[in-house]
């Protein structure tokens, strides 16, 4: 089995039909977002006609959202996927969250009080930035205190299914009520969703292990081991060392391609959903914090192996990318870097300039 090959065709990044945002966030099943703009890239990158402006209409028009729904960070999911998903994850990530809230004294007279004044101002399409809605705490006599207990009385109102985002003013993010965002669907039972949940990872993502869904979904290691049972005969099993790879009986093995180059995000798919991402390190990185080894360089990919790190520079005429890669570049990587650096142009809709480090 070829890993690296199947993983970039299954992620859609080395071949794709989808036309949105949507549909590629629904194909992955949730999209990590944290760094917003790197993951529009992440999504552009797997679509067709891509572009940064396309993207970012979707994302105000609410056909993308963008919520606390997994370990917990931001992460892009469907208006139709938003609410099955956090009544799946969003009590592990509670749990995972206690600590925390006891520290920042957000509990749940805070959590209660805090829905009634959110609801009642962003009641009506009204949509409020996170100062604006710390204002409304103040009003309401809830302290928003410092930025750290602020962010977790918003995380717990994400979590509860009571706000997610809204569309941008500006470049401040806002938040609206979910239940105008996303309207009630018919909902899926627990099994249902882990079920879900499980096919869409490992048909996506696959090859993968089950600590690997763990650490993506992060649910509970019994819950995902519930999900694997209900769709194993949807799923391939192949032992490789001493690991066990899982993956769609529908997915094909793909050979790796070594004459594509990416420059993805920090915080791609592509490396972000594996728990052990050795697979996709080029030998002599190991393992370990593959974010810190890049200096928060995002990471550079040729024949599916992180070989180095980019960064960019933009200004309102032109993208500056610095490249440095770990290895000398033979003149196909080169090509190759050349050829993704003009995607990422057409992306942004904006000429590059590449400095090469090596």
């Amino acid at each position: 089995m070829n890993i690296l090959g199947t993983r970039l065709h299954q992620q859609r990044l080395t071949t794709t039909n989808l036309r949105t945002p949507a549909e590629v966030v629904q194909w992955l099943g949730a999209v990590q977002a944290q760094d917003y703009h790197g993951a529009k890239w992440s999504l552009g990158q797997r679509m067709k006609q891509a572009s940064e402006a396309l993207i970012e209409q979707a994302f105000d028009e609410g056909s993308i959202l963008r919520t606390h729904v997994m370990r917990p960070t931001w992460h892009f999911v469907t208006p139709a996927d938003i609410r099955w998903l956090l009544k799946l994850t969003a009590p592990r990530v509670h749990a995972v969250s206690q600590y925390a809230y006891r520290k920042t004294g957000v509990d749940d007279v805070v959590s209660k009080r805090t829905k009634q004044l959110f609801t009642r101002a962003l009641r009506g399409g009204k949509q409020l930035t996170r100062p604006e809605l710390a204002k409304v705490c103040e009003r309401g006599g809830i302290e928003p205190g410092d930025s750290v207990r602020f962010g977790y009385i918003l995380i717990r109102a994400e979590l509860d299914g009571l706000i997610c985002s809204g569309a941008r003013r500006g470049k401040q993010f806002t938040y609206a009520l979910l239940e105008e965002r996303a309207p009630q669907t018919n909902g899926l039972s627990r099994d249902e969703a882990l079920a879900e949940l499980t096919r869409r990872y490992f048909t996506s993502h696959g090859p993968a292990t089950l600590p690997d869904f763990v650490w993506w979904s992060g649910l509970a290691t019994a819950d995902v081991r519930r999900g694997l049972e209900i769709v194993k005969s949807e799923l391939t099993e192949e032992v490789i060392g001493k690991k066990t790879y899982w993956r769609s009986t529908a997915s094909p093995i793909k050979k790796l391609s070594t004459q594509v180059a990416y420059l993805l995000p920090l915080y791609d798919e592509y490396l972000i959903s594996y728990k052990d991402r050795s697979d996709s390190l080029l030998p002599g990185l190991g393992e370990g914090n593959i974010v810190e080894k890049l200096s928060f360089q995002s990471p550079l990919v040729i024949s599916g192996q992180v070989t180095g790190g980019w960064k960019r520079t933009l200004n309102r005429t032109e993208v500056a990318i610095e490249i440095k890669s770990f290895r000398t570049l033979s003149r196909s990587d080169k090509k190759a870097i050349n050829e993704a650096t003009h995607r990422y142009s057409d992306f942004m809709g904006l000429p590059v300039s590449v400095e090469l480090i090596t």
